[in-house]
C-alpha cells in the first residue's frame, strides 16, 4: 500500500472508531505523523485528498478539523462526476435515477409540509412563466426536483439525487425538450407531481414521477441519437 493511502486509511479509521470526532481537531503534522508510524509527507498528501473530499477542512493558520460529514458534503462531488460522464454513461446516470426518484416522490408524499407545497406551487407558475426559456426552466426544474426530494427530510438521498439530476443533464434534456415543443408536456408532468403530494398519496406521486423521469430519459435519448 502507497504511504499516502496508507495514511488515508488510518485518517479513515481514526474518524469511523470515533477518536476523530465530526468538528474534531487533527493533531498537528508531526505528531499525527509519529502517531501513525509514517512519514510526514504522506500524512501531507493523505490529508489533500480527504481535503477535496470533503472530509477534513484545512483552515490556514488554525489547523485541520474533521468536518461535519454531513451527506450534502460528502456527496457534493458526485454532481461534478456526473456532469463529466460521456453521452453513452449519462442513459445509465438516467437510469439509476429512474430507480430513486419515484420511490422518493411517494416518500415525499407522506411527508411533505404544507411550507414545501406552497414553495412547490410558486416554482410551477415561474415554470409555465418560463416555458419557452431554456435557461430558467432547468433552474426551475432543478429547485423543483431538490424540494420535492428534500420533503422526504432523508439528507443522503437528497444529496444523491442532486449529484445525479446535476444541470448538465438537465440541461441536455431540457434543449431537447424545447426543441420538440414538449416543454409544456413536462411542465404539466410537474403538475401531476405537485397535484400527488398535495393528496398526501404515496401511489400516485412514485407514479406520476415515474412518468416524469420516464420522459426526461426518452427526450435525453433523442438528444443524443441526433448526434449520432
Amino acid at each position: 500500500m502507497a504511504l499516502t493511502d496508507e495514511a488515508i486509511a488510518k485518517i479513515r479509521s481514526m474518524i469511523q472508531n470515533g477518536e476523530l470526532p465530526p468538528g474534531s481537531r487533527l493533531p498537528p503534522e508531526p505528531q499525527l505523523a509519529a502517531q501513525m508510524g509514517l512519514s510526514r509527507s504522506g500524512v501531507r498528501e493523505a490529508v489533500k485528498v480527504l481535503e477535496s473530499a470533503r472530509v477534513l477542512d484545512v483552515r490556514r493558520g488554525d489547523g485541520t478539523y474533521v468536518t461535519s460529514l454531513a451527506p450534502r458534503l460528502l456527496l457534493e462531488g458526485l454532481g461534478l462526476a456526473v456532469e463529466l460522464l460521456r453521452d453513452d454513461t449519462l442513459l445509465e446516470v438516467m437510469e439509476v435515477r429512474r430507480m430513486l426518484e419515484p420511490v422518493a416522490t411517494g416518500l415525499a408524499a407522506l411527508r411533505v409540509t404544507d411550507a414545501a407545497l406552497a414553495e412547490l406551487s410558486g416554482i410551477l407558475d415561474s415554470m409555465r412563466a418560463a416555458a419557452d426559456d431554456h435557461e430558467k426552466l432547468i433552474g426551475f426544474d432543478t429547485a423543483f426536483h431538490h424540494t420535492v426530494v428534500a420533503a422526504t427530510g432523508n439528507e443522503t438521498l437528497t444529496s444523491l439525487l442532486d449529484g445525479l439530476s446535476s444541470r448538465t443533464v438537465r440541461a441536455r434534456v431540457w434543449r431537447g425538450l424545447i426543441d420538440g415543443n414538449a416543454a409544456h408536456t413536462t411542465i404539466d408532468e410537474h403538475q401531476a407531481i405537485y397535484a400527488a403530494l398535495c393528496r398526501r398519496d404515496q401511489l400516485l406521486a412514485h407514479a406520476s414521477a415515474l412518468v416524469h423521469v420516464n420522459t426526461s430519459e426518452a427526450w435525453l435519448r433523442a438528444v443524443l441519437s441526433d448526434r449520432g
